[in-house]
């Protein structure tokens, strides 16, 4: 991949970034020439940071933003809406405090014991079926063999309904909803897990 300068997603190359979108929606990656096809596994966790503008200060309440409207809306668009669509949680960090610096974390240890039972928990459920873990499982899957009540869902698929969300979305709303449950160490989901998914897929949760 080529990597033009910086350490932000828009500075990668377009059509670098969407090469992305196969690999995030199947876990593969299919080479194809003439003769034959080649499919690799390629399943993998990917993060990106991107600023709200070129110079990182757009909707900032201590800095000035000294970008052009036109640019502000060219940069946050450098990202395609085939690849927002493929990423699962969006959220918006703002600069910390000196109050933010004086908040205890948990620990790590808590954090990965909470981590290895809400995957062993998604082993358990999956066990005989080709997947391990929420985020490999398929859309019929979930809407079929993991049916959750019409009032558990419905917060999703309002959204689709006023267009601020794709079906592709609301799979991906699913997935981490389960996995808020298994976190939470709830048997399924409720309203209130996928209405924290919704946020996280908006970017309406920090």
């Amino acid at each position: 991949m080529y990597f033009r300068s910086g350490d932000e997603a828009p500075e990668f190359q377009a059509r670098a970034l969407d090469a992305l979108r196969q690999p995030l929606e199947s876990g593969t990656l299919t080479l194809a020439r003439s003769e034959a096809a080649s499919v690799f596994p390629a399943r993998f966790q990917l993060v990106m940071a991107q600023n709200p503008c070129p110079c990182g200060n757009f909707g900032s309440t201590v800095r000035e933003c000294t970008c052009r409207p036109d640019a502000v809306r060219r940069y946050g668009q450098r990202l395609s809406g085939p690849v927002r669509d493929r990423v699962d949680i969006r959220a918006n960090v703002d600069a910390p405090t000196m109050a933010d610096l004086d908040v205890a974390a948990e620990a790590s240890k808590v954090v990965a014991d909470r981590v290895a039972e809400a995957r062993a928990r998604q082993e358990r459920r999956l066990r005989g079926t080709p997947w391990r873990c929420n985020g490999e499982l398929p859309g019929p899957y979930l809407r079929r063999e993991l049916k959750l009540p019409a009032a558990v869902t419905a917060p999703a698929f309002a959204r689709v309904r006023d267009g601020s969300l794709t079906l592709r979305g609301v799979d991906r709303v699913l997935r981490v909803a389960w996995t808020i449950a298994d976190l939470a160490g709830r048997d399924r989901p409720t309203a209130d897990d996928v209405l924290r998914a919704l946020s996280f897929r908006l970017g309406e949760a920090a």
